[in-house]
C-alpha cells in the first residue's frame, strides 16, 4: 500500500474529534493516506464515518483501532486521584467521570473490520493476538501496528502485521506504547534506526514532523512514508475544537508528556492542570479519561488536554490538500538540494 501512494504522507489517526471523514478524503484525495481513528467512539459511529468517508474518496484511507489495555490498573491509586482533583471538578461545577475501564467497544470493532474491508487498519497501545491479524488481513486489509521500541516491533511482525507505525517521543497525543509502564521514549530518529535493524517491513515513522525536509529525513532514514498529526489539526477539514486550535496558534507553551489527563503518557502544551497533578496521576487507562472527561470539557484551557508535538507551532491552518502538497515539494526540494550538496 504505502509503496503505491503517490505522495509517501500519512495525517495521522487523532481520536476525539481531531479525525474527520473530510480530512481522511481530502488527504486520500491529495495522493496521501487519510486515516479515520475508531478511538472512543461506538462502532455504530465507526460505521457511520466509514461510509461518509467512502461517499467523498475512491481511494485508499486507513482506520486505527484501540487495542485493550493488558496492565491491571490500582483502583485504590485511581480513588486516590479523584479525591486529588475533586476540588477542580466542584470549581467549575462538573462531576468526575466514573473509572469504569472497559475496552472501547473492542469486540464490535473487530466485527465491523471483518466487513467493512478498510484498505488499511492500524492497531495502537498494543498488539492484537495473531489470529485477529489473520482475521483482519484475510478480509483485505493491511495491518499496521504502532510500535515505540525494538522489542515491540518483533512482537507485532511476529504477530503477522504488514507494516508498522514507528512513533517517536517527540509526537503529540498518546504514545503507542504496548504496555502503559516502561515507557521507550526514544527520538525518531535513533528509534527508525533500532526497529529497522529488528524487523524487514515497511515503516511509518511520526513523531514531530512538521515539513517537507522532515519527511525527507525519514525517508532517507529508512521510513516508506511519513505521518503527521498535530500539523493537520489547523486544516478546515479537522474536526478540532477552537480551544485547542487556539492555544496551538498561540504558539507560546512548551510541550511535556503526562499522564494527568488520561493515565496514559501523552505529550500535550503545558498548562495548569499538567503541571499540578502529572507527578500524581496513576497509570491507569482509561479509568483517568473516564476520570476526567466532564473536567476536560469545561471549557477552561488550564484544566484541559492540549495535545501537541514537539514542533507543533509551525502548524498552519491550510487546506488538508494543500497541505499534502507542500509537504511533498517540499521533501523533493529538501532531497535534491542534499543531494547537490553531496554528489554521487
Amino acid at each position: 500500500m504505502l509503496d503505491e501512494l503517490p505522495e509517501p504522507i500519512v495525517q495521522a489517526p487523532m481520536a476525539g474529534g481531531g479525525s474527520t471523514p473530510e480530512l481522511a478524503a481530502a488527504v486520500s484525495n491529495a495522493g496521501g493516506l487519510g486515516f479515520l481513528a475508531a478511538g472512543y467512539l461506538t462502532a455504530d459511529a465507526v460505521r457511520d464515518q466509514l461510509a461518509k468517508t467512502r461517499e467523498l474518496t475512491d481511494k485508499p484511507f486507513g482506520l486505527n483501532v484501540f487495542v485493550p489495555e493488558r496492565a491491571a490498573v490500582d483502583a485504590g491509586a485511581v480513588a486516590a486521584y479523584a479525591d486529588l482533583i475533586r476540588a477542580e471538578a466542584e470549581r467549575h461545577e462538573v462531576s468526575l467521570g466514573d473509572p469504569a475501564g472497559g475496552d472501547d467497544d473492542w469486540a464490535a470493532k473487530l466485527d465491523l473490520l471483518y466487513e467493512a474491508h478498510v484498505p488499511v487498519v492500524s492497531f495502537t497501545f498494543g498488539c492484537p493476538p495473531p489470529e485477529v491479524v489473520a482475521e483482519v488481513k484475510g478480509h483485505g486489509s493491511e495491518v499496521f501496528v504502532t510500535v515505540t521500541s525494538g522489542d515491540e516491533a518483533r512482537e507485532a511482525v511476529a504477530a503477522g502485521a504488514d507494516g508498522l507505525c514507528v512513533q517517536g517521543q517527540e509526537a503529540g497525543a498518546h504514545r503507542g506504547a504496548f504496555d502503559n509502564v516502561g515507557i521507550d521514549h526514544t527520538g525518531l530518529i535513533p528509534l527508525l534506526r533500532k526497529v529497522s535493524a529488528a524487523v524487514d517491513v515497511p515503516l511509518v515513522a511520526t513523531g514531530g514532523l512538521s515539513s517537507g525536509a522532515d519527511v525527507a529525513a525519514v525517508l532517507v532514514a529508512g521510513a516508506s512514508a511519513a505521518q503527521l498529526g498535530t500539523m493537520f489539526l489547523p486544516c478546515p477539514e479537522s474536526g478540532a475544537n477552537a480551544l485547542h486550535l487556539a492555544a496551538l496558534a498561540a504558539g507560546d507553551a512548551p510541550t511535556e508528556v503526562t499522564r494527568a489527563f488520561t493515565g496514559r503518557p501523552a505529550r500535550g502544551l503545558v498548562n495548569r492542570f499538567l503541571t499540578e497533578y502529572s507527578a500524581a496521576a496513576p497509570a491507569a487507562y482509561p479509568q483517568v479519561h473516564q476520570l476526567t472527561r466532564d473536567l476536560r470539557r469545561a471549557g477552561d484551557p488550564q484544566t484541559t488536554h492540549l495535545w501537541a508535538g514537539q514542533s507543533y507551532e509551525f502548524a498552519r491552518p491550510l487546506p488538508a490538500a494543500e497541505l499534502v502538497r507542500e509537504l511533498a515539494a517540499g521533501a523533493r526540494s529538501a532531497l535534491a538540494a542534499a543531494a547537490r550538496r553531496w554528489p554521487a
